[in-house]
């Protein structure tokens, strides 16, 4: 079957929808007010190797956080729905990745449980016009509508886009990972019988 899901949010503050396929190449196809936020969902298409589809709108002339918020719940939500019953599923992922001068390690597991931990420090600074503080908006707001564990964890960086860059590829990869397929397993994985 495919693990492919859309999900639609309207609110007075945002108007966003997104389509994801777990086993897509890593085509994207994003249209958000916010451009390096634009520039991070393309990033975890590309190197997630899901096809994404995004639609948003916002209202970016007060400031980009109910975008960025939201677009983190719509995406964790259609992750969550595209995973299914979750029977097969590896569930966990986590990876650490270079840019440059920055590391940072992204730890998931898609448990069915919310949980979230931000041990990236960064100064409240703009790239373009994105605040570096939504960062953590976003991935809090995924781990939400995904229902997952989250972990963002920096080891080094000095530049402020590199540091949020490689956040974002780090989540891509560990997403990819944790939402695979493993042929060898049966059933969800998990001593409980459900996730």
């Amino acid at each position: 079957m495919p693990r492919r899901a859309t999900v639609e949010r309207r609110t007075r503050e945002t108007d966003i929808a997104v389509t994801i396929d777990l086993d897509g190449g890593g085509v994207a196809s994003i249209e958000t007010p916010l451009p390096f936020l634009s520039h991070m969902l393309d990033q975890i298409a590309r190197h997630g190797l899901f096809d994404l589809s995004v639609a948003a709108r916002g209202d970016v002339h007060i400031d980009g956080h109910h975008t960025t918020e939201d677009l983190g719940i719509v995406l964790g939500e259609a992750v969550a729905a595209a995973l299914g019953d979750k029977a097969g599923l590896v569930r966990y992922g986590a990876a650490t990745l270079p840019m440059d001068e920055a590391r940072a390690t992204c730890a998931i597991d898609l448990s069915g449980r919310t949980f979230f931990v931000w041990e990236v420090p960064v100064p409240k600074a703009k790239i373009g016009d994105f605040d570096t503080e939504l960062a953590e908006v976003f991935f809090e707001a995924f781990a939400r509508g995904a229902r997952c564990n989250l972990h963002v964890v920096l080891h080094a960086g000095a530049n402020l886009h590199h540091i949020v860059e490689i956040c974002f590829k780090a989540f891509a990869r560990a997403l990819s990972a944790a939402s695979r397929l493993d042929p060898r397993a049966s059933g969800v994985p998990s001593t409980k019988g459900s996730l």
